[in-house]
């Protein structure tokens, strides 16, 4: 079922990925990555639409560098409809420059905010929750989709949920009692026993008009700059105005600018969606299947002889990884580079790029 002409997917895709090093380079940023399959990260979220979006209603917020390589992706996606961030400013800024773009195009627009480096096993499922939440949204409230818990974690954000707003596609909504952030261990275990709580999966559903009016409300600098911005948008100065007032916006996330302190915001629990955000190498152990030792082998042909708990991924056909009585490692060959990590300590991946920047080795990068 097509929804309504004015419903609108927008997926952010311009982030590097640093975490999914040496995978994930500049030239091959992590929603380039294929993990599942033969398709992209990126092609999976817009496979994961069709249905529901039609191309001419999908937009791709991304640097300029990365527009090529995702034309390529998904050739069906009008170049028209990318939209460039001269450099990265949070998520708050990309939300108000979407909806620059979409008010130019459709007063009456409603936009979904996604990304393009989740994994959704049950992707029926993501466009059931799409449905609701546009028909939610139609009544100026901001909505956006919590993944039920399935464990106590700490690194993803958590909402609380209030009193039932009702039924919407054989979904409940309810609102949002408060935003948490990434909690303490014992927290987390607590606020996955009450069953008050979800995960904050960072995509939001909302008409442009009702996120805009919240822009101004709380943060009344970037929507000022934005309607400049939007002022420009149908001339002929529209980028020299738009990369002459982009870097004197401040950097903030949508959660923190606008989504915390915001009147009237829902969300829908989803039920079955097989979420992952894929934010490290650890966090493919709970989205892949393992074999009967909790093995998980991403890519090549290793050898495995007493191991457990192990990812391993050879994407160079040269090399052999032999893996020997070892537990809970995380093993990636890129090719011209190795990482050998224990899994507890997979989010500190980015610390090695950051030492590769700060060292030159710019050819690792």
């Amino acid at each position: 079922m097509i929804m309504s002409e004015h419903f609108y997917a927008v997926i952010m895709a311009g982030g590097s990925g640093t975490r999914l090093w040496p995978l994930s380079r500049k030239n091959q940023p992590k929603q380039f990555l294929t993990i599942t399959g033969n398709r992209s990260l990126f092609q999976c979220a817009v496979d994961r639409l069709q249905g529901l979006f039609p191309y001419e209603r999908i937009l791709v917020i991304t640097v300029a560098e990365q527009v090529d390589m995702l034309s390529r992706e998904c050739p069906e996606i009008p170049l028209e409809n990318y939209i460039i961030e001269p450099l990265p400013r949070g998520t708050a800024s990309v939300v108000g420059l979407a909806s620059v773009a979409l008010k130019a195009r459709d007063t009456h627009a409603t936009m979904a905010i996604l990304t393009a480096d989740h994994l959704m096993k049950n992707e029926a499922h993501l466009r059931q929750l799409l449905r609701a939440a546009y028909a939610v949204a139609q009544n100026d409230v901001l909505v956006t989709l919590g993944i039920t818990p399935s464990y106590p974690a700490t690194g993803y954000g958590y909402i609380q949920r209030g009193a039932l707003m009702g039924t919407f596609e054989g979904l409940d909504v309810y609102r949002v009692e408060k935003f948490k952030e990434k909690p303490q261990e014992e927290q987390a275990k607590a606020m996955l026993a009450d069953g008050e709580h979800v995960w904050n999966s960072g995509m939001f559903i909302w008409r442009v008009e009702a996120v805009m009016s919240e822009i101004e409300r709380q943060m009344p600098d970037l929507f000022d700059k934005v309607s400049k911005i939007d002022q420009a948008w149908m001339t002929e100065t529209r980028m020299k105005i738009l990369d002459s007032i982009w870097p004197t916006i401040k950097p903030q996330t949508i959660d923190y600018g606008i989504m915390e302190r915001a009147k009237n915001v829902a969300v829908i629990p989803t039920i079955d969606l097989g979420w992952n955000d894929v934010g490290s190498w650890e966090s493919l152990f709970d989205s892949l299947e393992s074999d009967g030792s909790g093995n998980i082998v991403l890519r090549g042909d290793p050898v495995i002889l007493d191991t457990q708990g192990t990812l391993i991924c050879g994407d160079s056909s040269e090399h052999l990884i032999v893996a020997i009585g070892v537990e809970d490692l995380i093993i990636i060959d890129s090719g011209d580079a190795i990482l050998v990590c224990d899994r507890k300590q997979a989010q500190r991946v980015r610390e090695v790029v950051d030492y590769l920047k700060q060292h030159g080795r710019d050819k690792f990068l």
